[in-house]
């Protein structure tokens, strides 16, 4: 698998601030927007390629993820690397999005219009999106669509969300309250903004690597040594609302999962889903001399 490097692909450097990475996508993505590249198959490539870049660096966790495997493995653009060596899963072409096979083994499957990174953040669907997705103006209204993770979902969030209307761009602040589910629409006042009528935003959730969810229900998934799975032990997990330390029982089996009731997502009428852990059993990357003396002893025994 190739490395990408998103700060490359929208030529900004690795300590660019916010401001300069938006500036730096906007200008990218209205010179290979499909709409001003009709029937040029690269431009609409590199059009994907730095929409896929500005999700990344905009988001301030997926950022700090890639920075932080970027740097540990010194990894530059076009290197070829085995994902598996690093403790990824890769399956490629399987998801059917806009994002590479790179993206989606670093970040998970991101679906466009149920969970995934949309251009309208950025243009709002009022200059239209290549068919992407479809953004209106109805009797005065407009329509568009925003993305959020569970977590931002579960304790509420502000955006800045950039949207251009004519030949203008305005930047509208949207408020999302805590418990908000997939489908749900926010209303915004255009007149504050100028606008010549109110923005009504989809709002999209997007599942994570290792967190998903289903209704209200969120289903997380951890990994475990064997010999945890096999004495015993403790595991401290990230939840919605704080941190877990789960007791696992010996003889645990891979796969298996805990159900904690009421301790999912709690939607904005207060009615609250349960959290199921999903344990894996994974080998360390990297083991000592010694611990693979102890499995050939444990093969030997057998």
């Amino acid at each position: 698998m190739k490395y990408k490097d998103y700060y490359e692909i929208l030529g900004v450097k690795k300590d660019a601030e916010e401001k300069e990475i938006k500036s730096a996508y906007r200008k990218l993505a209205k010179k290979y927007h499909p709409d001003l590249n009709k029937g040029d198959d690269a431009a609409s490539e590199k059009f994907k390629e730095i929409s896929e870049a500005y999700e990344v660096l905009s988001d301030k966790d997926k950022r700090k993820k890639y920075d932080t495997f970027g740097s540990n493995y010194d990894f530059s653009a076009g290197y070829d690397f085995d994902p598996s060596q690093y403790g990824y899963t890769y399956s490629t072409g399987g998801s059917g999005t806009d994002f590479s096979d790179f993206f989606e083994t670093i970040f998970g499957s991101s679906r466009r219009g149920g969970g995934g990174f949309n251009i309208d953040d950025i243009f709002g669907g009022f200059s239209g999106t290549g068919g992407r997705t479809k953004s209106r103006q109805n009797k005065s209204k407009f329509e568009s669509e925003l993305t959020i993770s569970i977590k931002e979902a579960y304790s509420g969030t502000e955006k800045n969300v950039s949207l251009s209307y004519g030949s203008e761009v305005f930047d509208i602040d949207v408020k999302i309250p805590s418990g908000i589910t997939r489908g749900k629409k926010i209303r915004v006042k255009g007149q504050k903004y100028g606008l010549p009528g109110d923005i009504m935003f989809k709002i999209n959730i997007r599942d994570e690597k290792n967190m998903t969810l289903d209704g209200l229900d969120i289903e997380i998934t951890e990994n475990i040594y064997p010999w945890t799975a096999v004495l015993g032990g403790t595991k401290t997990v990230d939840a919605l609302d704080g941190k877990l330390k789960l007791k696992i029982p010996q003889n645990f089996v891979g796969g298996n999962k805990m159900r904690l009731a009421s301790r999912g997502f709690k939607d904005l009428k207060n009615n609250v889903g349960d959290l199921y852990i999903k344990f894996n059993i994974v080998n360390p990357t990297k083991l000592s001399e010694k611990q693979i003396e102890l499995y050939k002893e444990l093969e030997s025994s057998n």
